[in-house]
């Protein structure tokens, strides 16, 4: 290995590592959305790792959510159920946006990119939540009787857990992709010679 390509890679690493940091610090910025359950907050944690995958490819992604979430575990509210859902839904956008930047390195493949993932996160937060992790939910932190309880106080028409996430959680994943996705279609560019050290 060069001297050029371990400088790269360490690099690589040193960015990765502050993208992940900055991560937390977000994760920790929760805002309260009033027509979402109370245990359903928006944060622009997956912001940092969308960068890192636009600027290192997905796994660097995905290594930052991962990463972001297991610093979370020590400040949990929600019984380690709130950093899996985020760790499987921000892998998922930021690997879709990662791989479709990947092989069309331009600003509109960066765009497509980010909405695709943005689309799929949604798409999967349904099947995940139902399946994985709401189910772990019920038995660690809150009942499903009391969680549609809670959806139904917003919107009382609403008959089942899976209609909740389709009404509920599916546009809510959808829109909080697309506006981590605007945000970078902004900064990146600026910010893309600070990250990969070039000039």
């Amino acid at each position: 290995m060069s001297n050029a390509d371990t400088k790269n890679n360490v690099r690589r690493i040193a960015v990765t590592g502050m993208l992940s940091a900055v991560a937390v610090v977000l994760m920790y910025l929760e805002i309260p959305i009033p027509i979402m359950p109370g245990f359903i907050k928006f944060d622009f944690s997956d912001l940092p790792a969308l960068l890192g995958a636009y600027a290192f490819g997905p796994v660097a992604g995905v290594i930052i959510c991962l990463i972001k979430n297991l610093v979370h575990l020590a400040a949990s509210q929600s019984m380690l159920v709130g950093e899996l859902s985020n760790f499987i839904l921000g892998s998922v956008f930021v690997l879709i946006a990662g791989l479709v930047y990947k092989k069309r390195k331009s600003k509109s493949g960066a765009l497509v990119g980010g909405v695709c993932g943005a689309v799929f996160m949604g798409l999967f937060s349904v099947i995940s939540n139902y399946f994985v992790v709401y189910p772990v939910y019920y038995r660690l932190a809150m009942p499903e009787t009391v969680i549609l309880s809670l959806y139904q106080a917003i919107l009382p028409s609403m008959k089942s857990i899976m209609q909740c996430l389709i009404c509920f959680n599916l546009p809510f994943t959808i829109v909080k992709g697309l506006i981590c996705v605007a945000i970078s279609m902004l900064i990146y560019k600026p910010l893309s010679p600070l990250l990969k050290g070039k000039h």
